[in-house]
């Protein structure tokens, strides 16, 4: 085994494998010698910076969540304005991170891993998307598609929505029902979102 690197693609290598890990066993189950093996290095080059898996695991989940997010952010166009960009971008976001397979290991195996960031504190990966999120904020006070107000207040306030909206949906669809379908809480968040979002 070589010893790995702090460059971008050894870190990949490494987030990859804790991937790979964890879709495979669940957190709980995955260890850092299970890691290292699968990446290819010592596991003491993996204790050096991340003291745990529940460490790692964090590092990954922010790599995919904010990949994910910016992907789901629509391509700046001239002609669409900003609020039109946002509202799609956080619509096809929550429908992202739902159909992610790391998001529906955790949610079926190791929910817990995600309380903290729920009931808790923030993590990596919501202050980078509050990032995001106020970036377009700012560009949609700009160009008057948005509502002007307190660009933090604003963001989280989105941010608590269609976090509400990731985590909880399933607890309220009822897929006998059409009018209860994901779709149709999805068209529903479209709603909320353009109207909060409208000056």
């Amino acid at each position: 085994m070589t010893p790995i690197r702090h460059n971008q693609s050894d870190t990949d290598a490494v987030l990859d494998a804790a991937r790979d890990c964890v879709l495979a066993v669940g957190v709980r189950r995955t260890t850092l010698t299970d890691v290292a093996r699968r990446a290819g290095v010592s596991r003491m080059t993996l204790y050096r910076r991340w003291p745990d898996v529940r460490t790692l695991v964090g590092d990954l989940m922010t790599r995919e969540w904010i990949a994910l997010a910016v992907g789901a952010m629509p391509d700046i166009d001239a002609g669409t304005p900003t609020r039109t960009r946002l509202v799609d971008g956080l619509v096809a976001g929550v429908n992202a991170f739902r159909a992610h397979p790391l998001f529906h290991k955790i949610i079926d195996v190791d929910p817990e891993l995600l309380l903290p960031y729920v009931l808790d504190r923030r993590g990596a990966s919501q202050d980078a998307l509050l990032g995001l999120i106020t970036g377009a904020l700012a560009e949609g006070h700009a160009d008057g598609s948005v509502r002007a107000m307190h660009p933090g207040l604003q963001a989280r306030s989105l941010l608590l929505v269609v976090q509400s909206f990731t985590l909880s949906l399933r607890t309220m669809t009822e897929e006998a029902d059409p009018e209860l379908t994901e779709r149709s809480f999805l068209g529903e968040l479209r709603t909320l979102l353009e109207r909060t979002l409208t000056p």
